[in-house]
């Protein structure tokens, strides 16, 4: 399971990135800087919280994960 930290650090770094393509396509279509950084903020804080939630889910979620089974022994 992922510490709270790794969580928001992947968040954080992921939305980085999509939020620059959300600003950059809102000053091609605007022309305005102002606007298209507003845009680009307004999308990172939002959808941060949203992965953070999302992966805290998924963390519950057994789909996929293979469970690593304890040794029929130990010494």
């Amino acid at each position: 399971m992922e510490t709270h930290a790794r969580s928001i650090a992947k968040a954080v770094s992921y939305r980085v990135l999509g939020s620059a393509t959300t600003a950059l396509i809102a000053y091609a279509i605007t022309g305005k800087p102002s606007t298209s950084a507003i845009l680009g903020a307004v999308d990172a804080v939002g959808k941060i919280g949203l992965y953070f939630v999302h992966e805290r889910l998924w963390n519950y979620i057994t789909f996929g994960r293979q469970e690593t089974k304890a040794p029929e022994y130990e010494i």
